[in-house]
């Protein structure tokens, strides 16, 4: 009963308007490094306790990071647990109702009924808990080469998402929640192309995983660059989430995800702080060159050199039992994997010969490809590592809304935008006791090796 007065005179002297799932659902909280407290029910609690979530504490956030940044140990449970966190405040701000036009509510039906939006509202934190539980063993690192072709963690989280086991949950949930609501919301269009998404639906996956303002990447560029002590990854994303509107986008005139013009230099933080720190850390070169060392080990070590898609086959791995393996290879020259076991285990990485380079790309857009063939051939196939990030950009497509309230397109209203660089990378790794002799060589034979590439390259792709 003091609990309930408690929320009813909170109500009042704040303003707010209770929820009602507040009134009949238990509520609990974790502390949290990034958010301080992050506070659930005993819904979503449930959706905690599943094995599918849980395993989540056994895979890394950044793969094997933390053996370049000690601090880089934290996990994808954590990583979920603020994204759902993030997600129902922006839910907050955009639907509140002094915060939508009549254009949107026109084009929105759902906005304004209380009902469905506290339904959906339910769906977007149990898709935001559950956008990861896909993820192979230490995440990203061997995604694309160790999944069938069509595969990657997206879809594995549907199958999850739709497994008896999830199915239950949702079943048994107040109000029920409809699975494949949750998996439109946490994968978005581009991931479920199958669905028929509505305009509403879009939305709330734009909240989760959008190129502009996805709290996806809103907690981990913050969660990040807390751990590896990278302080790029900071931004106001308080300033940025009180700004965030649902606006009609000025092309198109249908609602998007957009921001006030007062949230506009938070947004280019954002923006800013992803290009930085992935040239910090997400492509850090001794970083990218142990996932190359543990795709290796893991294409000698799984069964037919790839991760089962099966749903039991998958909550069954992670880290532990991956790290466990390393071990056993590295003390085993007979076992299979023991190379590349070794040199992840006993920090005997490939070292880096080569980086793409500003005057280098300039003369030949392939020219760390054509450094890698030359290397290859000097120093033998099993000497020589290569690796590329093609370059990328995006999160500038959204509508800023002007204290005049005229609606512009980003790159019309940020000036600031249009100058940031893509982001890409190229590597070419040596054997480290070929290093000496081979950076000696190549001081020799850039110039020539770089110039050769351009004739042969000219009109080609990197594999022409």
């Amino acid at each position: 009963m003091y609990w309930l007065c408690y929320i009813f005179l909170h109500s009042i002297m704040t303003g707010k308007p209770i929820k009602l799932d507040k009134l009949t659902k238990h509520q609990h909280e974790l502390r949290d490094p990034i958010h301080i407290f992050v506070h659930f029910d005993s819904d979503e609690r449930k959706v905690l306790d599943s094995r599918p979530l849980q395993r989540l504490r056994n895979i890394h956030q950044l793969a094997l990071t933390y053996l370049v940044y000690p601090g880089a140990t934290h996990r994808r449970f954590e990583h979920s647990l603020g994204v759902m966190d993030l997600a129902g405040r922006v839910f907050d701000v955009v639907t509140s109702p002094d915060r939508v036009t009549d254009s949107v509510r026109k084009s929105i039906p759902e906005i304004t009924k209380p009902n469905e939006l506290q339904y959906w509202r339910r769906v977007l934190r149990m898709a935001a808990l559950c956008h990861d539980v896909g993820h192979l063993p230490f995440s990203h690192a061997a995604e694309k080469e160790l999944l069938p072709s069509g595969w990657d963690h997206e879809r594995i989280s549907r199958e999850i998402i739709k497994s008896d086991e999830m199915q239950h949950i949702w079943a048994e949930l107040t109000p029920p929640l409809r699975a494949d609501d949750i998996v439109k919301v946490a994968l978005g269009p581009n991931k479920a192309k199958d669905l028929e998404f509505s305009i509403w639906e879009t939305i709330l996956s734009e909240i989760i995983i959008g190129d502009a303002f996805g709290v996806d990447r809103i907690d981990y560029l913050l969660r990040d660059s807390h751990h590896t002590g990278v302080a790029y990854g900071k931004f106001d994303h308080h300033r940025l989430i009180e700004t965030l509107r649902i606006l009609p986008l000025p092309d198109t005139e249908v609602p998007a995800l957009g921001v006030e013009d007062g949230g506009l230099q938070s947004a280019e933080a954002l923006l800013w702080a992803r290009y930085l720190i992935y040239t910090q850390v997400y492509l850090h070169p001794i970083r990218r060159i142990y996932d190359i060392h543990l795709r290796e080990f893991l294409q000698s070590w799984l069964k037919h050199g790839a991760f089962s898609t099966e749903v039991e086959s998958h909550l069954k791995i992670t880290d532990n039992e991956v790290a466990s393996a390393l071990l056993a290879a590295a003390s085993n020259i007979k076992s299979p994997g023991n190379d590349p076991a070794c040199r992840i285990i006993k920090r005997d990485h490939f070292k880096v010969l080569y980086q793409r380079n500003f005057l280098d790309v300039q003369e030949n857009p392939e020219a760390a490809w054509a450094v890698f063939k030359a290397a290859r051939r000097k120093f033998g196939a099993e000497s020589v590592r290569y690796d590329r990030v093609p370059a990328k950009s995006g999160g500038y497509d959204f509508p800023v809304l002007l204290r005049n309230g005229d609606i512009l397109a980003a790159d019309a209203a940020s000036p600031v935008l249009l100058k940031l660089p893509p982001i890409a990378a190229e590597f070419v790794f040596i054997m480290r006791d070929k290093t000496e002799r081979a950076v000696a060589w190549l001081a020799t034979n850039r110039k020539s090796i770089v110039s050769s590439g351009v004739r042969k390259n000219r009109g080609k792709g990197r594999n022409g």
